[in-house]
């Protein structure tokens, strides 16, 4: 529990299970400390709800919440996984302009159609340009919000590398997979650019899960586009292949029954 240190978790020999980032998966019943827990309506999918846990909820918090992307804003986002996705809906429920995805798997860009992406850019495809030069040149100077949602640091500046000089702002969603730091030119930060990074997408639990779920049920927040698969608890090692073969958005995982 982050308030002693302690968990509430034993397997079956008594050893202490520790909690995963304070809360815990995998069990249908759990002890969790007061200010991780949430009430909304009652009125969503239980197969939806989960969906404002993590991920999604991250993505679409950096949009609005993070970045406060505006009306007629354009976005660039890097890495078209489930926070990529969700970033660029995040954006178009905020209305901007132009939504450029950018990911080495040309099948995105149908996928993210769907979450408001307008155009895509495969990197592979942009011979002897930089990813950051045809943004440029498709934004007239650069997008002013991008977001890094893959993880690593030559991404992380290619996405800064990207923004508009004078307001362009970079946000970073990615964990860095091997720990490495970022080094940006001091120079292209005085001309106006800012680079910030969220957990969670910068979002208040008691306060926003709630107001994303009622933008669900008033159809505003597409939701059910994320879920590709669903599995029962028994299948949980197909959860991960699939995600792992990067078929796979979101997986619900069912406890209480078979799939």
């Amino acid at each position: 529990m982050p308030r002693d240190g302690t968990s509430r978790f034993r397997e079956l020999k008594g050893d202490v299970i520790h909690h995963f980032l304070n809360i815990s998966s995998f069990t249908e019943y759990s002890v969790v400390d007061i200010t991780h827990v949430v009430k909304i309506t009652p009125h969503i999918p239980l197969g939806i709800a989960c969906l404002l846990s993590c991920g999604v909820s991250t993505g679409v918090g950096a949009a609005w919440k993070v970045a406060g992307v505006e009306v007629g804003s354009t976005v660039a986002i890097f890495g078209l996984g489930a926070v990529g996705l969700a970033v660029a809906e995040g954006a178009r429920l905020n209305r901007a302009s132009k939504i450029i995805g950018v990911d080495i798997n040309p099948e995105k860009f149908e996928i993210g159609k769907k979450f408001g992406i307008t155009d895509f850019i495969n990197p592979a495809t942009c011979g002897d340009k930089t990813v950051s030069q045809v943004i440029k040149e498709m934004t007239d100077g650069g997008a002013d919000y991008c977001f890094e949602c893959i993880g690593l640091t030559s991404v992380m500046n290619d996405a800064f590398n990207s923004s508009r000089e004078g307001w362009g702002k970079t946000v970073i969603l990615g964990v860095e997979m091997h720990g490495s730091p970022i080094s940006l030119n001091s120079i292209e930060i005085l001309k106006g650019r800012s680079v910030c990074g969220t957990y969670f997408g910068g979002l208040k639990p008691r306060s926003d899960i709630a107001t994303l779920a009622q933008k669900y049920l008033d159809k505003e927040l597409n939701l059910g586009e994320f879920i590709t698969h669903e599995v029962s608890f028994h299948d949980i090692n197909k959860a991960f292949d699939l995600l792992l073969e990067g078929k796979s958005l979101r997986c619900i995982i069912w406890m209480d029954k078979l799939i």
